[in-house]
């Protein structure tokens, strides 16, 4: 399953460089579902865990007092000091590295690449997206008892019925919220703008 994992990775990155590539130079000043990151600062994220290893990355958090969010925050700034194009041949050159990142492993730069591609697709207006069963394969993830608290934070899913109209995928017990499979995916990680796609009564308390 990780080897599987790690290429799937590979091709979704591939994918991103090619999205990146055709967008203009408007787009990629656009805020994407990232509060505060541009599509410019979401390209360079993308390059960042091949990048930046564990040993740099945890020197620098001390400047944050571990705060890994304000962490990753500063090395994602730092690289999109870099050109567009800089950007999307690194993740090419680079999409075949395999992360393996403490707490989350390879499952972490997967869901980024699934949940990132459609963070910067979405306020664009854009269709660009993963395959379906990627986000199959991503929600399995999301549901079960192995998910990293900073993808699905303890108790977010409690009393939930999660169902996909889309693919046949359902797990949890309690109230409905069914809609698209990226849409549960993006919900569960903490896109408010997917639960729109959603629908059923546990919606108000997945919000």
């Amino acid at each position: 399953m990780t080897a599987d994992v790690y290429r799937l990775t590979t091709a979704n990155r591939l994918m991103i460089a090619d999205f990146l590539d055709g967008l203009d130079d408007a787009a990629w000043t656009e805020e994407t579902l990232c509060d505060g990151w541009t599509v410019h600062h979401l390209a360079a994220h993308f390059v960042q865990p091949m990048l930046i290893g564990f040993g740099r990355f945890f020197l620098a958090s001390f400047r944050y007092r571990g705060d890994t969010a304000r962490t990753v925050d500063h090395f994602t700034r730092r690289l999109a000091q870099r050109p567009r194009g800089e950007l999307t041949t690194l993740l090419r050159a680079r999409a075949g590295d395999r992360v393996d990142p403490p707490r989350v492993g390879p499952m972490g730069p997967f869901a980024e690449t699934c949940v990132h591609l459609r963070d910067i697709a979405r306020p664009l207006g854009l269709d660009a997206d993963v395959p379906v069963e990627h986000w199959r394969i991503l929600l399995d993830y999301l549901t079960s008892p192995a998910a990293a608290p900073a993808l699905t934070p303890p108790g977010r899913l409690a009393g939930l019925r999660l169902v996909a109209t889309d693919i046949d995928w359902a797990a949890g017990d309690g109230a409905l919220v069914s809609g698209p499979a990226e849409a549960l995916g993006m919900a569960i990680t903490g896109r408010r703008a997917a639960l729109a796609d959603l629908s059923g009564p546990g919606v108000t308390r997945l919000r």
